[in-house]
């Protein structure tokens, strides 16, 4: 069973709430942050899938075991060593589990923006499904010992930080 932390919503945070927020590192808000659990290969996966469809280059990613992803998980309520969730951070607003994947899909453009209709099921049944795939993600995809490492194609887009699993 996931811990109550986990059921924090970090969307239910007012925006940029992590700016005032000592422990949190300042970073740029002016393009959209994914925090995701540098480890998990479906995680890491989804941050390449991304990486290849985002054009504008506009998107930036930090492992969730990186200070400043580990930051943000304590700042929105979330285990930081469990990584439950992605989260997502758009123009200050933070968005987890299902919402951060439409929210993504929604800055991506068309074909993906069509993903956004994930917005749309019953909160019960989204995170019925998200939850399944988090709690299941090393066993369906494994994971790796380290964090995964970008090509030099995105490097630059990796900020936080980074630091690795024990």
């Amino acid at each position: 069973m996931a811990s109550d932390a986990s059921r924090l919503r970090p969307e239910a945070y007012p925006a940029f709430s992590f700016a005032v927020d000592p422990a949190v590192a300042p970073f740029p808000t002016d393009r959209p942050l994914i925090v995701f659990d540098g480890v998990c290969v479906l995680c890491s996966g989804f941050a390449k899938f991304v990486v290849r469809r985002d054009k504008r280059r506009r998107f930036l990613f930090t492992h969730a075991q990186s200070p400043l992803g580990a930051a943000l998980f304590r700042h929105y309520g979330l285990d930081p060593l469990e990584f439950e969730t992605n989260i997502v951070i758009i123009d200050g607003r933070a968005h987890g589990r299902l919402g951060a994947f439409a929210a993504v899909m929604g800055e991506l453009g068309w074909p993906w923006r069509a993903f956004t209709i994930a917005n749309f099921l019953p909160t019960r049944l989204a995170d019925w499904l998200y939850d399944r795939i988090a709690k299941n993600r090393y066993r369906l995809f494994g994971l790796t010992g380290v964090c995964m490492l970008p090509d030099a194609s995105w490097r630059e887009r990796l900020i936080g930080d980074h630091a690795t699993r024990d």
